[in-house]
């Protein structure tokens, strides 16, 4: 373990302190059961078994100085967790750890400025459904369909003055997002490719730093943002190279990324539009230059939420290189999500895509409901069918039913 997360373990050693009242603590054990009927052609199971235990610790030392942190405990049957006992705190893994500090922060506030240190989530945009300018979120799609977010090492300072806000942000250590493992469903590989053996050489990860600035500006009747990144694409590129005994090699390499974005909500009589936009250069030239959009209407009806809208994109500039990126997956479709509560334990919800050319299509449907004060369980089921030449079509066989019980401390 490094000397960062050595330095961050006391935050889960301060239960012993006296000041009580300064300090909260919560977590859950949770264990589901995913069921896919189908099997893949690099996949034959059937069911995937996951647990995790997650506890989560704050305590105020002062008035102005909070510390924060949280770790994970998983085990699979799948083997998607890795096999091997330690603690990580970088997130640079194929598999997800045994063992991890999800996040470890220092918050200072002082009136109107705000600075956070350390392993922090950082969270971007106004759309509900995707969001094209957040590029410090790097998620974790080894279901691609149902992706988690990382948290990442950064400093972060905050400046609100009510109507005005600007966020600016220096990431020292580069997080990836998690790709599809080889050997299983959520990789399709080409028909041209299923016959031929493959090795993976990892990752080669980017030596600088990122820097990132968001302005919002809440008006009389809208509120607006602009940001900017410099940096790297979260998102991998694939290199390889065919060697002397018929396999090919393969490389995770993350291209130089400057981002231009943009978002506004507008609240109406009726609903709440909202918009995102984010425009991604490539200063190395190792990846398509693009747009991503999105437009969305929302409603609340009591206890039910609507949102509605359409993702799109347009290509300004392409390159030679194989990009694995889901956010593009998503575009070029009309996305909706519901929420219904239905009491204080029992709550429903819906979400889909569907590709405008028809040729792909996911729906994610769940139920939730608490029992007592400590236990929840979720029961849905998820839906994707299509050409297998669309993103969301290739994985047709992958549909899959999931049975989740928590209990919450």
């Amino acid at each position: 373990m490094g000397r960062v997360a050595r330095a961050c373990l006391p935050v889960f050693l301060l239960s012993g302190i006296g000041a009580a009242q300064n300090f909260t603590q919560r977590g859950f054990v949770e264990t589901s059961l995913a069921l896919y009927p189908e099997a893949a052609p690099n996949d034959s199971g059937h069911a995937v078994d996951e647990s995790l235990f997650r506890y989560e610790a704050s305590y105020k030392a002062l008035p102005w100085l909070r510390f924060s942190g949280s770790f994970d405990a998983r085990f699979d049957s799948h083997q998607q967790v890795e096999r091997a006992l330690h603690i990580d705190w970088q997130d640079r893994s194929l598999r997800r750890p045994t063992l991890s500090l999800r996040y470890y922060n220092a918050t200072i506030s002082r009136g109107k400025l705000t600075a956070e240190f350390g392993k922090q989530f950082i969270r971007w945009g106004k759309a509900d459904i995707l969001n094209p300018t957040d590029r410090f979120a790097p998620k974790d799609f080894l279901s691609v369909t149902d992706p988690g977010f990382f948290a990442i090492l950064a400093t972060r300072v905050l400046y609100d003055s009510g109507s005005n806000s600007v966020d600016v942000v220096w990431q020292p250590r580069f997080t990836p997002s998690r790709t599809p493992l080889l050997n299983e469903r959520w990789t399709v590989l080409p028909p041209s490719l299923s016959a031929i053996p493959l090795r993976d050489l990892g990752s080669e990860f980017p030596g600088r730093s990122s820097f990132g600035a968001r302005w919002n500006h809440v008006g009389s009747g809208y509120e607006a943002s602009a940001s900017f990144f410099d940096g790297f694409n979260y998102l991998p590129i694939f290199q390889g190279a065919p060697v002397v005994d018929g396999t090919i090699e393969f490389q995770r390499q993350y291209p130089a990324l400057r981002l231009y974005g943009a978002d506004a909500a507008i609240p109406l009589r009726w609903f709440t539009a909202k918009t995102e936009a984010a425009y991604y250069t490539s200063p190395d030239g190792r990846q398509d230059e693009y747009l991503i959009y999105v437009i969305q209407l929302e409603r609340q009806i009591k206890e039910l939420s609507l949102v509605a809208g359409y993702a799109g994109d347009a290509v300004t500039s392409y390159s030679r290189t194989l990009q694995f990126s889901p956010e593009r997956g998503f575009a070029r479709a009309v996305l909706a999500h519901a929420q219904y509560t239905i009491d204080s334990n029992r709550s429903v919800a819906l979400d889909t895509a569907i590709r405008q050319n028809g040729q792909g299509s996911w729906l994610r449907s769940a139920y939730s409901q608490t029992f007592g004060q400590h236990w929840r369980a979720t029961a849905g089921f998820t839906w994707i069918r299509g050409d297998p030449g669309d993103f969301l079509g290739q994985y047709h066989r992958n549909s899959f039913a999931l049975l989740a019980l928590r209990y919450s401390f």
